[in-house]
């Protein structure tokens, strides 16, 4: 291992230097697109780093397997090294095309998309986890071996820690790691490294050197079958730690442009998928280059009477109260996605409460310390004047995730109707 390390070490280095030669041209020569950034770079760096990712996920992977420790480097033991310049620079805010063609796809077929994509277009990125060589337990990298071979898509040992840890040390030295965790409640053994370690390198070696390549995808939330240990929302654990961005998609074209921007933001990324929609949700997706800014909220429907705020598969319900508030009551009700949880839009929901009057924040996670939250303080101390109701948030209950008791748990669409009423009339 020591070995390997050291000529890792070379190869990163010698790369390091080659870009930070191309890095000194002027500015306007620089690369905008994912082709021509690629020919812009000097061949040798973009066939030193895959050189690289060759080697490191090579040695690692026998490692592993005799011993699953091996999969953990140390931070500590990272060279310092500036990451490489990022052959996609820049695309993260690429706008919303409605000119590009659309291809109908369902969740997880769009999430493989935007994976592939960032495969073809980045020489440096690497797709890896519990069995996702074969398609992973939601088909979700189906294929992607078979495209990019073993040594970009391939499967790691039963370790959530050792998966993570992998990642950072690919990340750390320039590399764009997309590590999945099969389900988001097996992330909490790898909670030190993501928390202590990718949210915190940029920070504590003073902008020498980050894991900014890093994206973490984990299936998170109810399914209807999964009980407590297949059914959790941890994304409050996540948007507590500063130096994480955290998103979650709502549908196959919110994944596929969230997914591709989240893999090219310089900040490590956790990426939550709601499992319950991977084949239940289905629209038309761009096809090719596709990404929506992170940090943007979308007001997903106009009104005057009540904000109505959530993210992932929560939309799905909330849509259907807002219809059933229209219907029943002539209640108007301004809908909005989050997106991104971390860093989440204050403007845009501040905005919308500020012509409302009323908010109502609803999610699956429990109610205690949900990100809900945050958001409800927030808007409580900076629109208090504007508030015609208090802040109401409809979410999971203080309880590990039942079995049998599911639809009691659930934040369903009655119970958000129910609340969008009682704020209305108060």
């Amino acid at each position: 291992m020591q070995s390997v390390t050291r000529q890792l070490r070379k190869q990163v280095a010698n790369a390091a230097a080659s870009a930070s030669s191309a890095a000194r041209r002027p500015a306007s020569s620089l690369a905008r697109t994912p082709a021509a950034a690629a020919a812009a770079q000097p061949a040798a760096v973009a066939s030193s780093v895959a050189s690289s990712a060759r080697a490191f996920s090579s040695s690692l992977r026998p490692a592993a397997a005799a011993a699953g420790s091996a999969l953990r480097p140390s931070a500590a033991r990272l060279s310092p090294l500036q990451p490489t310049v990022a052959l996609s620079e820049g695309l993260a805010d690429t706008p919303v095309g409605a000119e590009l063609p659309v291809k109908k796809m369902n969740l997880f077929t769009a999430l493989n998309d935007a994976m592939s994509v960032a495969l073809m277009t980045d020489p440096k990125a690497v797709v890896f986890g519990e069995d996702v060589a074969f398609g992973g337990v939601f088909r979700a990298t189906v294929d992607l071996r078979e495209k990019y071979g073993n040594d970009r898509v391939f499967n790691t040992p039963l370790a959530e820690q050792g998966v993570i840890g992998f990642a950072i040390g690919m990340a750390a030295v320039g590399h764009t790691p997309i590590a999945e965790i099969q389900f988001a409640d097996y992330i909490f053994p790898a909670f030190d490294q993501i928390v202590n370690e990718a949210a915190k390198y940029r920070y504590r070696s003073g902008n020498q050197f980050d894991v900014g390549g890093l994206t973490i995808r984990a299936p998170y939330g109810a399914v209807g079958h999964g009980g407590l240990y297949h059914s959790q929302s941890p994304e409050a654990y996540f948007c507590h730690t500063p130096g994480l961005k955290v998103v979650v998609p709502r549908n196959p074209r919110e994944a596929k442009g969230l997914l591709l921007a989240s893999i090219r933001d310089p900040n490590p990324v956790v990426f939550l998928e709601p499992k319950s929609l991977y084949r239940a949700s289905v629209g038309e997706v761009p096809v090719g280059e596709f990404t929506i800014p992170l940090g943007k909220a979308d007001i997903m429907r106009e009104g005057s009477d009540v904000t109505l705020v959530g993210w992932g598969a929560q939309l799905r319900v909330l849509e259907a109260a807002a219809d059933a508030a229209r219907e029943r009551d002539g209640i108007s009700v301004e809908l909005i996605d989050l997106r991104t949880l971390a860093p989440w839009d204050y403007d845009t929901v501040a905005a919308s409460v500020r012509k409302t009057g009323r908010l109502v924040i609803s999610h699956e996670a429990p109610v205690t310390c949900g990100f809900g939250a945050e958001i409800s303080a927030k808007i409580q101390e900076t629109c208090f004047e504007s508030l015609e109701a208090p802040i109401t948030r409809v979410c999971g209950l203080d309880t590990p995730f039942p079995l049998v008791f599911e639809k009691l748990y659930m934040p369903d669409v009655w119970k958000n109707y129910d609340a969008l009423k009682k704020v209305v009339q108060f």
